[in-house]
């Protein structure tokens, strides 16, 4: 019986994940983020580097031998078979950098994680996680908050999600599941009532 608890959390793009992610870190939860996990990679794993180049072409990288995050996007979810390219590629390093982390939260005595990552199941990621919590919200409600929060036009936003799952997907597989598209407080009433069952 292990002595620390990790809870990944997952779901579409725009559900409202961060806000849940918020709401375990100020009830003591330790938060890694998978996309910031992933720039990290992106910018320090030069084999990464150069397999991303190889599938993706080598103008992904910018004149000052860095990854340009928005070409790559462009094309890795252009379509399923370039996004799971880019699954392929980049998750095992993706994986093996959070397990580094979550070992040196729980040596420095941090008992409570939270893997906030998008692609969890994708990745094979919840064998780490003692139960996920998935989010989930309405497809319009997510292309009027991606249009919102990454400023690309809405044909961009339906493009990058027609490449993700569906919200049985991600319920069918997590133990809880929380509708991202309800009303904040009620949001924060339901990420709440899990923490309490879990803890």
């Amino acid at each position: 019986m292990r002595d620390f608890m990790i809870v990944g959390l997952t779901g579409s793009s725009g559900a409202g994940k961060s806000t849940v992610s918020k709401v375990f870190s100020t009830r003591g939860f330790s938060v890694i983020n998978a996309d910031e996990v992933a720039r990290t990679v992106l910018s320090e794993d030069k084999a990464c580097a150069y397999a991303l180049c190889a599938a993706f072409g080598n103008d992904i990288v910018t004149s000052d031998m860095t990854i340009d995050r928005r070409t790559l996007a462009q094309r890795a979810f252009s379509s399923k078979k370039n996004t799971q390219m880019l699954n392929d590629i980049t998750h095992p390093a993706i994986f093996l950098r959070t397990l580094k982390m979550c070992r040196g939260l729980i040596d420095s005595g941090n008992k409570k994680i939270v893997f906030d990552a998008p692609v969890l199941f994708e990745s094979h990621s919840e064998i780490m996680c003692d139960c996920v919590v998935c989010v989930t919200a309405p497809k319009q409600i997510r292309i009027e908050r991606l249009m919102k929060r990454d400023n690309l036009p809405e044909s961009e936003i339906i493009r990058r999600l027609s490449a993700q799952h569906d919200d049985d997907y991600y319920i069918s597989r997590a133990d809880f599941s929380i509708d991202g598209g309800q009303a904040i407080d009620d949001v924060l009433s339901e990420t709440n009532n899990i923490i309490d069952k879990l803890t």
